[in-house]
């Protein structure tokens, strides 16, 4: 079956955007003739490719929304959904699976909707599940399910993201540093204070690629602007740009260093994409469903607790990332650069 105007519904996470783009990437080549709208929270949206992969962006903005009267509301509602009409869909995939998504999709008016395997919050009623052989399998193989679903043929994974030459530029511009040095990029913040790893160990491990000659950018949100200063009290020498620069600037960062080091969050999967030597942290959640995929340059530490994986935000007894050593995380990124054969060194 031939599509022509077809609306993804992907509204977030930023991890959650970068998982979907294998699946706007395959998608593309089996239809290069369609339109293809992908509706998202305007905060996730710094990643979204850039045409001919994706036509069009739409935003819904469920902060404003949430934090709006009803009256309000009801306005958005009705604006969202002439948006939708106007643009006469004949295929709606929700690969968001819950309540907000469902509501995006029944509003499209397009009748042609189908989901991915984890449909929640009523969202199956609305858009009908696809399952395939990967049920099981990472989240990015669950998406490509239901790309296999409308035929499209899914070889090695791509990542088609947007250009950051401009974000690039603008960042050594306004951060006068030596850009030349190798750097490792640490992203100290996390959604969940669960997936934290210890300040205290984010500045060991500084200390110790200091010593390694190694140049040291701390990153993340203005959210993590404060964790970020007192890693950098514990490690003078370190490049502090935690909330100093745009979501897409952090991207540029992330493309142009020589290593990453993070727990699960958000910039970890930009480094994923970017096929970037990574070490990734996991203790709460589960990296064989959500952790980077895909590259052969990626390192993964699983707390060496009973508990680990136990997706809880909120812990009594909040010790697996601790138990995670600076030593431990440097031992690795020893191993795993010897490993390549040679120094990293500056993105080319």
């Amino acid at each position: 079956m031939e599509y022509n105007n077809i609306l993804l519904i992907k509204m977030s996470s930023l991890g959650d955007v970068l998982h979907t783009l294998p699946f706007v990437a395959v998608l593309r080549d089996r239809f290069p003739q369609a339109r293809i709208t992908w509706l998202v929270h305007p905060q996730f949206a710094g990643f979204i490719p850039d045409p001919p992969v994706v036509d069009e962006v739409l935003y819904f903005d469920k902060k404003k929304f949430n934090r709006a009267g009803w009256g309000e509301k009801w306005r958005m509602l009705k604006e969202i959904r002439a948006t939708l009409h106007r643009r006469h869909f004949d295929l709606v995939i929700d690969l968001q699976g819950l309540a907000k998504s469902a509501l995006m999709a029944a509003l499209s008016g397009c009748p042609n909707r189908i989901g991915w395997a984890e449909m929640r919050e009523g969202s199956g009623l609305v858009s009908r599940p696809v399952r395939g052989a990967h049920g099981q399998d990472h989240v990015i193989e669950r998406y490509l399910d239901v790309a296999r679903y409308l035929g499209c043929h899914v070889g090695d994974l791509r990542f088609p993201l947007p250009d950051l030459t401009r974000e690039w530029e603008s960042l050594q511009a306004k951060c006068p540093v030596d850009w030349t040095r190798p750097y490792v990029v640490l992203c100290p913040g996390a959604r969940w204070e669960t997936k934290k790893w210890p300040a205290e160990h984010y500045a060991a491990l500084a200390r110790l690629l200091l010593a390694d000659g190694m140049g040291v950018v701390l990153a993340g949100g203005p959210e993590d602007h404060g964790l970020g200063e007192a890693i950098a009290a514990q490690a003078p020498g370190v490049t502090d740009l935690t909330g100093a620069t745009s979501l897409r600037e952090l991207g540029a960062l992330i493309q142009h260093c020589a290593f990453y080091i993070s727990a699960d969050t958000g910039p970890l999967f930009v480094a994923s994409a970017c096929r970037k030597p990574l070490i990734a942290l996991y203790g709460p959640t589960k990296p064989d469903r959500t952790g980077p995929y895909g590259s052969n340059s990626a390192t993964i530490l699983v707390a060496p607790v009973p508990c680990a994986g136990c997706l809880k935000k909120h812990c009594g007894h909040w010790t697996c990332m601790a138990s995670l050593t600076p030593e431990q995380v440097y031992e690795a990124y020893k191993k795993q650069t010897a490993a390549a054969g040679k120094e990293v060194g500056p993105w080319n």
